[in-house]
């Protein structure tokens, strides 16, 4: 594997995780950089490969950074996405952890976020302008995303929704079969092959270590491990899940004090799940948020790049596209639940909302993300 294109992923994904804010809304920019700006892969690979990360366990965005990375460079290339983007979040929280461990107040921090909040509403409402252009161009498309975003807002699981919307798509969407095309194998793939076994290597000699020095360690790595394997429907499946094994469970906290750790997670770049991070903190410090959040991620990883290859096979069918492309319309309604959900959230007043129109302003006139976040986070002091 070329090391230059291992370090172009790592720095590449690393920038655009420390603007990941929002989720879900975070694949309209992945896909902005990877298909437009760096043109590692086209977009109908880009495309079926976020159905692809819909469909099985994980934090959809960074599955898609992983994807792409696994389309460019193999598994490690995989794995340079995959810890590039998740990286920031991690650190981050680590930050705010021990802040909140040693102070348990914090004005500064709370008064930068609150203007972040008021961001993050932008960001999601452009990504999911730009999504929804690029992926509801029919009027069946556009039911699709309509009732999958009512559904989410009726509580219904996101999960069950794709699976909903695949079927709808496979029946009213699906394309004539001359249009399907066998996908060639990239280098890419060959390089998957090659080091397809590294991550499950890694994270069995992980767990053995943890079980023969430090059975609390492997604990709580099993657990975070148990999680993301159900985590269906995104990062956001996880908490329920979370909320059962730490707290009812495991004991290791109350509920207000997990609570106050998903708070934070909101705050950080990257998806919700990064709350495991806050877990191992508080239950080991630096050593334990380190475990909770390989064990958390490592999972979805390994089906990723074990079910991509097969996920190739199935791309000649007119009705797996079909359900491709009702997946896809499910994500704009996803997209307009998450920026409706965020809205909600929001304490609002004039300020705010000027703050929001300049921000989406900004968004739409592509002012980089980075210099946005950062420039908010400089009003916020002043302003909130």
């Amino acid at each position: 594997m070329d090391i230059s294109t291992l370090k172009a992923l790592f720095f590449s994904f690393l920038k655009l995780g420390i603007t990941a804010f929002g989720g879900p809304a975070m694949i309209a920019h992945i896909k902005e950089m990877s298909v437009k700006r760096k043109a590692w892969l086209d977009e109908k690979t880009f495309n079926e490969g976020v159905a692809l990360c819909q469909s099985i366990p994980g934090a959809t965005a960074m599955q898609t950074a992983a994807y792409v990375g696994l389309k460019t460079g193999g598994t490690t290339g995989a794995l340079a996405a995959y810890i590039g983007f998740g990286l920031p979040a991690f650190v981050l929280m680590l930050v705010l952890s021990a802040l909140y461990i040693e102070h348990r107040s914090m004005p500064v921090v709370s008064a930068v976020f609150s203007g972040l909040q008021v961001i993050v509403v932008s960001i999601v409402a452009h990504a999911a302008y730009s999504f929804g252009r690029g992926s509801v161009k029919t009027i069946p498309g556009a039911l699709i995303a309509l009732v999958s975003s009512g559904l989410l807002m009726a509580g219904v699981s996101p999960f069950t929704v794709i699976a909903a919307s695949a079927t709808a798509g496979a029946l009213f969407l699906k394309l004539s079969s001359h249009q399907g095309a066998v996908a060639d194998k990239s280098d890419g793939d060959k390089n998957s092959s090659k080091w397809s076994a590294l991550p499950m290597l890694a994270l069995m000699i992980m767990l053995l270590i943890l079980y023969l020095g430090h059975k609390e360690f492997f604990n709580l790595a099993v657990t975070m491990i148990k999680i993301d394997l159900f985590a269906f429907g995104g990062g956001f499946a996880s908490l329920p899940l979370m909320l059962h094994e730490v707290v009812t469970v495991e004991g290791w906290m109350d509920s207000k004090t997990f609570m106050d750790g998903i708070a934070l997670g909101q705050i950080t770049p990257g998806p919700i799940v990064i709350t495991a991070a806050f877990v191992g903190y508080v239950m080991y410090g630096i050593a334990g948020a380190a475990v909770a959040t390989i064990a958390v991620f490592a999972p979805s990883l390994l089906i990723l790049t074990a079910s991509a290859p097969v996920f190739e096979r199935f791309k000649i069918s007119p009705f797996f596209q079909g359900a491709i492309k009702g997946i896809l319309a499910s994500f704009a309604g996803l997209l307009l639940f998450v920026a409706l959900k965020f809205a909600l959230a929001v304490p609002w007043d004039i300020i705010r909302v000027l703050f929001v129109v300049t921000t989406f302003i900004a968004l739409l006139r592509k002012v980089d993300t980075l210099y946005i976040v950062l420039a908010g986070a400089i009003l916020s002091l002043v302003l909130f």
